[in-house]
């Protein structure tokens, strides 16, 4: 597959100008504020399954709208005093699907959270977490349900299920609050440089070939879905790109980008026509942490590293999870 995007040395200086919403701020505050009013109400339910060497919990907690969100916390067996944590989130269809599919971040030493994606799971990975607020016409797929309205659009449930997250795995006697990192692959990564945005005291991100980054380019260069049920809506609906894209501008994850001020590790691949390398730049150029780094794939699709960038990923959090 030939690259299709810009040149790399292009793509290392892409920095587009997306129009920010001038209450993006105050949008999130007032969302977090409105999740926050609910009890987190978190339960971590010991699960007995045949792995002789890691601790698996069955977690709930209270999410967007204080609905029921489900979660693995894997621990290392016989941890007895807190360990830095590495929460993670899916990628698109995805659910949380069985412990033992989720075992390399607990068998390097971590607590290992991994939040379940309300109304998905039923793509490669099993769910367990319904959407109450699905509402709306929308095309199939998850990106365009309530496309028309940030304030009913599903990713405004997912990114606060997810800074949720963060607080209900807080709360485990057994992890250490200070070292808790985000990291997520595709539309997982997306939702980590969104709650890199929301929770300032976050140690560190692993973005990998991020979704939900530039969407006006996105939506144009990308033939795949999900971004390209962005675009076959609007083939359909006719008249409402302003009132979509303006949606959009309140979860693009270059405004989340542009907040975000942990350690973070990103990977693009040239290759990848699903999120495009240049919407992953985007992103990774506008990130105000101080430290920020970049893997390329130069021939690899959406699969972008694979292994081998969890392979990086291994070696590199440590050293921002340590005391």
């Amino acid at each position: 597959m030939p690259h299709f995007d810009l040149p790399l040395e292009e793509l290392r200086r892409y920095r587009p100008e997306l129009p920010e919403p001038e209450d993006f701020d105050a949008f999130w505050e007032k969302t977090l504020s409105a999740a926050r009013a609910y009890d987190i109400d978190v339960r971590f339910e010991r699960v007995d399954v045949p792995l002789a060497l890691i601790d698996v919990f069955d977690v709930t907690f209270a999410g967007f709208g204080g609905h029921p969100v489900k979660g693995w916390l894997l621990l290392p067996a016989g941890t007895d005093e807190p360990l830095p944590a590495v929460v993670e989130y899916i990628g698109y269809g995805g659910g949380r699907g069985l412990p033992h599919e989720r075992l390399v971040w607990a068998a390097a030493g971590f607590a290992y959270f991994i939040m379940d994606t309300r109304g998905q799971g039923s793509g490669g990975s099993v769910g367990d977490t319904p959407d109450p607020g699905a509402s709306g016409p929308a095309y199939p797929g998850f990106v365009t349900r309530g496309i028309e309205d940030p304030h009913g659009y599903f990713y405004r449930r997912v990114f606060t299920d997810a800074v949720r997250a963060v607080e209900a795995v807080r709360a485990h006697p057994l992890v250490d609050a200070a070292r808790v990192a985000a990291v997520g692959d595709s539309q997982g990564g997306g939702v980590a440089l969104a709650v890199a945005g929301l929770v300032p005291d976050l140690a560190a991100i692993c973005s990998n070939v991020p979704f939900l980054c530039d969407f006006p380019r996105a939506t144009t260069l990308s033939s795949r879905p999900p971004y390209q049920e962005v675009a076959l809506y609007l083939r359909a609906r006719r008249g409402q790109e302003e009132r979509v894209f303006r949606t959009l501008s309140y979860f693009d994850g270059v405004h989340f980008a542009a907040r975000g001020r942990a350690p973070a590790l990103f990977s693009a691949a040239l290759e990848d026509e699903t999120c495009p390398p240049s919407t992953v730049f985007a992103a990774f150029n506008s990130y105000a942490g101080r430290e920020r780094s970049m893997e390329v794939y130069r021939f690899n699709d959406h699969e972008g590293g694979g292994v081998f960038q969890q392979d990086v990923q291994l070696r590199w959090l440590p050293g921002h999870l340590r005391n």
